[in-house]
């Protein structure tokens, strides 16, 4: 196992953490909101750490194919949820239900998605578009924003969903072109 493939796997273990600490929180016990920020910053820097290394250090593997992306999804998607549930944020600033709902639809999307293609096709084609960066990069402001309070919070979620509607119609666009693809070969 490559160091960049360890390096998603924490990040993957660090979502029960984070969740913990965002279930624990209350106004009374502010600094979870803290720890979690931290456990949040951890989790971005081994985002961008695991993709650096994987190109540096020429260790990009099927297995960190999978567990990037994977890894991305679980604590962004984990992320939204728990923060939505939990309703006691000062100054009421939290995550909008139809947001959670436009984030966890495009993962199905995606997830799906990529079973009907691995179906078909008996390969599993994973490439990160634009449109999928930029939406991970503004799914994570729209935590860190809630996390440290921000009022810009509501603004923030908006351009959020603009972007995660546009990476979920890319994707879908893009899947429905590797289909087209394999069905225009001849079967044997």
């Amino acid at each position: 196992m490559t160091f960049a493939n360890k390096v998603s796997i924490f990040r993957i273990l660090s979502v029960p953490f984070f969740i913990a600490t965002i279930l624990y929180y209350q106004p009374t016990r502010d600094y979870l909101r803290f720890v979690a920020l931290a456990i949040f910053f951890l989790a971005i820097i081994s985002d961008a750490l695991d993709g650096y290394l994987a190109r540096v250090l020429q260790q990009k593997t099927k297995a960190g194919s999978i567990l990037d992306p994977l890894a991305d999804k679980v604590l962004l998607s984990a992320s939204f949820i728990f923060i939505h549930l939990k309703d006691n944020f000062p100054d009421g600033i939290n995550i909008p239900l139809w947001l959670v709902i436009i984030v966890i639809s495009r993962d199905l999307l995606i997830f799906f998605g990529a079973v009907v293609i691995y179906l078909i096709r008996n390969e599993l084609i994973l490439s990160p578009s634009k449109w999928g960066k930029y939406t991970t990069c503004f799914q994570m402001l729209t935590i860190v924003s809630v996390l440290v309070q921000n009022h810009l919070t509501g603004t923030i979620a908006i351009i959020t969903a603009v972007f995660t509607i546009l990476s979920g119609l890319d994707y879908l666009k893009k899947g429905l072109r590797v289909l087209y693809v394999s069905d225009l070969r001849p079967t044997v």
